[in-house]
């Protein structure tokens, strides 16, 4: 829809300014103000084709505003933007009516994309504001550009059923990301069951999945409930979905199929009403090339896939974090600390192999062991030269038996685009592939070597000085005795 009335309502009047030459050169009229009370007024009146409208403004909070715009007009549709973003943020855009949520800063050409879809897309029935309370409490932390896509989707989820794989280094936060979908969703007041898949004895996990018959086996004594029967009108988490055994894929696949199970032993469908939301740190693909994860169950499962970045992809994130989890130990009886400037830089510049997880047991560590209230660089260096590195050693790294290093380089890389095929694209895509790339292609070099750093240095073309720098900066480890 061209020349259509834009009404803008942000209290930043550079924001104002920058979507009013915008969505001119668009050819639209836009009408701006800086406050809330002046929007209802103009939307009361009957004017604009689309709001777009900020959350906090200095009269009112914007997300009240969506669903009394929704009430008086449902054919108008706002776009809410957030310079403080969070999860919450997105959910209660979306579940208030939003068409879109947009947080700050923007992309121009995003914003100009989603004001097109709003003019030009047929309208829907109006969405209705969920009735339940949600928990404001549950602790997905944090601002990055990486977070903010995540939050998004998430958004965009919660209110429906279909199945969502999540993808992600271990501790990066997948059941978070699940139980947030659950917890969000129309679903919330139905159960949340979790199991891992690793965790369950392989020749046991058809049992605990889909329950069993008195007398199917040996040792079965009495009827028992799967957890598809406890996860019945709620979600089921599969957890390391990759370590499923192939007569449970099988299994899976009917579900999925047919909305129906049976028990072990037993004879009678079972209608499955269960949300399933499937998690891995493991690359599906390449084990579907191996022959032990079906092709037909991946795309199954693979509705909508979710990529977790790794903490070193969100270090911005690493702050919020830290002071979440300080927080946290505080509310559990632990005295309240923090750290100084130069031991959160220490921290933020460390390569976290455990992620998420990792810098939670870190501050969990300082907060018990340590009485200074302030944390300094001494302690944070102290801990972290403690830490065992989570990932492989050189040697582990290092080619396989008859393969040159250009071989086991060119696997890696193979291996990485496998890992992050199908996945939400994170942004900065280029620095963050040579971000991973870079620690590997050393430790690949470093193993190829025997540790020999003169020999490494030779070979990746560095400067040995520069290359100590990057063992150093990226906390590789070294074979020790060898220069």
């Amino acid at each position: 829809m061209s020349n259509a009335t834009i009404l803008v309502a942000d209290d930043d009047r550079g924001i104002r300014t920058v979507l009013s030459q915008a969505l001119g050169r668009l050819g639209h009229d836009v009408r701006a103000t800086g406050n809330a009370s002046t929007l209802w007024r103009w939307v009361s009146d009957g004017q604009g084709d689309l709001v777009i409208t900020d959350v906090v403004m200095p009269d009112e909070n914007g997300l009240d505003l969506v669903p009394r715009i929704r009430k008086l007009r449902p054919e108008l549709r706002v776009i809410v933007m957030s310079a403080h973003s969070t999860l919450m943020t997105a959910v209660k855009a979306t579940e208030r009516g939003a068409f879109e949520y947009l947080p700050k800063p923007f992309d121009l050409k995003e914003l100009s994309s989603i004001v097109t879809r709003a003019l030009t897309e047929p309208r829907s029935s109006p969405v209705q504001e969920a009735a339940s309370e949600i928990d404001e409490q549950l602790p997905l932390i944090g601002r990055s550009p990486a977070m903010q896509e995540i939050y998004r989707v998430l958004a965009r989820l919660m209110n429906t059923d279909l199945t969502v794989m999540i993808v992600g280094e271990s501790g990066t936060g997948k059941e978070l990301v699940a139980r947030a979908l659950h917890q969000y969703g129309r679903r919330r007041n139905g159960p949340f069951v979790a199991v891992n898949m690793a965790a369950i004895p392989r020749d046991l996990i058809e049992s605990d999945l889909f329950g069993h018959e008195k007398g199917a086996f040996t040792g079965a004594s009495a009827r028992a409930p799967g957890r598809f029967e406890q996860a019945e009108g709620g979600t089921l988490f599969l957890d390391e979905i990759g370590d499923m055994p192939l007569e449970a894929q099988t299994r899976l696949l009917r579900v999925l199929q047919q909305g129906e199970y049976t028990t072990v032993g037993g004879r009678t469908a079972i209608k499955a009403n269960v949300r399933i939301i499937a998690a891995t740190h493991r690359d599906l693909r390449q084990l579907i090339r191996q022959g032990t994860f079906r092709e037909d169950l991946f795309y199954r499962l693979n509705v909508v896939p979710i990529r977790l970045p790794p903490l070193r992809e969100r270090t911005d994130d690493i702050p919020d974090l830290a002071r979440h989890f300080f927080a946290q130990t505080s509310l559990a009886g632990l005295p309240a600390k923090s750290l100084d400037a130069a031991a959160m830089e220490r921290v933020r510049s460390h390569r976290w192999s455990g992620n998420v997880r990792e810098l939670e047991n870190l501050v969990r560590r300082l907060a018990a062991l340590y009485s200074e209230e302030v944390i300094g660089v001494d302690i944070i260096e102290k801990e972290l030269a403690d830490t065992v590195p989570a990932e492989s050693t050189p040697m582990e790294s290092a080619p396989r038996s008859g393969e040159s290093l250009s071989e086991a380089i060119e696997r890696h890389l193979r291996d990485y685009f496998h890992a992050h095929d199908g996945a939400l694209p994170p942004a900065g895509l280029y620095d963050r592939i040579l971000q991973e790339l870079e620690r590997p292609l050393i430790t690949l070099t470093l193993g190829a070597t025997r540790g020999n750093q003169i020999r490494a240095a030779q070979l990746l073309g560095l400067n040995r000085n520069t290359l100590r720098k990057k063992i150093r900066e990226l906390d590789i480890p070294v074979i020790r005795g060898l220069k």
